[in-house]
């Protein structure tokens, strides 16, 4: 199982990420969407396509661009269409690793 939390608060939780490069990419039904709204950042990768991000409130406080999600990715990426990834530079628990 891979977690991603903050503090006490689970944003997501899935026995079956998808792997894809250095980010573990998370099906939509695993992610508290309740936290989550979505930013104005975009970006577009040459082979995904189209990247929405995603900012999370959490306790009170933002999270800006926290993470993003391929809503129609290009088909080579078509395995984590809708599926959500988290930035790892921010202060998140992942898995018992804690990424700062």
């Amino acid at each position: 199982m891979v977690t991603v939390s903050v503090k006490d608060t689970i944003l997501a939780q899935s026995d079956k990420p998808v792997k894809l490069e250095s980010s573990d990419y998370f099906p939509p039904e695993s992610v508290n969407k309740d936290a989550f709204f979505e930013s104005p950042t975009t970006y577009t990768c040459p082979w995904k396509g189209h990247a929405t991000y995603y900012s999370a409130n959490v306790n009170g406080a933002t999270l800006p661009d926290v993470a993003w999600a391929y809503l129609q990715p290009k088909p080579a990426a078509a395995q984590i269409a809708g599926h959500f990834a988290f930035d790892k530079a921010r202060h998140l628990y992942v898995s018992g690793v804690h990424y700062i």
